[in-house]
């Protein structure tokens, strides 16, 4: 048997299979995030998939040529490239994470370009099965779970209510107390631009919190119930 038969190789039927596969997959995703007018969107989902697919391709098959010149055997590492998208999805998925205020947001989404990216590495090396497994376990987390854990907590989250008020830095929360009149628990967190008060009453309505959003000394509110 020549080295060339030895090395194995794909046709052009399977190299467009697993790159439309995995461009399917990350379509998918990246739809229902679109959907929800996230950050990363079905294009974004669609490019990470079918470049991991691409990287994963040409890391095991791409060098055909090259490993059948000569008469000795070359030694490769199928899985040199495509190893090199496990850390590098983490910088695309590190700018999908915005900070608003006290909320951050995009961490969900981050997630899904992660798991896209791994998708289609699976779509990559033949594992259609385990691709499409993937997929249909993300579209879950990413719908039903969420309603299902929101509704869980809603039935077994305490009574009391809490909010997160962002004050200016070293700003006095005794205007904020007066506004807020008794409360049960209350956490300062100085940071170096601003001043966080976590505080816990007996309730809290929307009226308060449109109140304090108007005081000039307030930066943002964010309610929990």
């Amino acid at each position: 048997m020549s080295l060339v038969a030895e090395i194995p190789t794909l046709s052009t039927g399977h190299v467009l299979l697993r790159l439309v596969l995995a461009a399917a997959l990350g379509a998918a995703i990246g739809f229902e995030r679109e959907l929800r007018d996230r950050e990363a969107g079905m294009r974004t989902h669609l490019l990470v998939a079918l470049g991991s697919c691409l990287f994963t391709l040409v890391s095991a098959y791409g060098f055909h040529e090259f490993l059948a010149q000569g008469g000795a055997v070359v030694r490769a590492d199928p899985s040199r490239i495509a190893a090199q998208i496990v850390t590098g999805i983490g910088f695309l998925g590190a700018g999908a994470i915005i900070r608003e205020g006290l909320s951050v947001r995009g961490l969900t989404t981050a997630a899904s370009l992660w798991i896209v990216a791994a998708i289609g590495m699976a779509a990559g090396a033949g594992y259609h099965e385990a691709a499409v497994a993937a997929t249909v376990l993300t579209l879950i987390a990413l719908w039903p779970l969420r309603i299902f854990a929101f509704r869980l907590l809603e039935r077994f989250r305490p009574e009391e209510a809490r909010i997160v008020v962002e004050l200016d830095a070293g700003q006095s929360v005794v205007p904020l107390l007066d506004q807020v009149g008794d409360v049960k628990q209350l956490e300062v967190e100085d940071e170096r631009d601003r001043r966080v008060v976590t505080l816990e009453l007996d309730h809290v309505d929307e009226r308060l919190v449109a109140r304090l959003t108007d005081e000039p000394f307030v930066r943002a509110v964010k309610w929990h119930r």
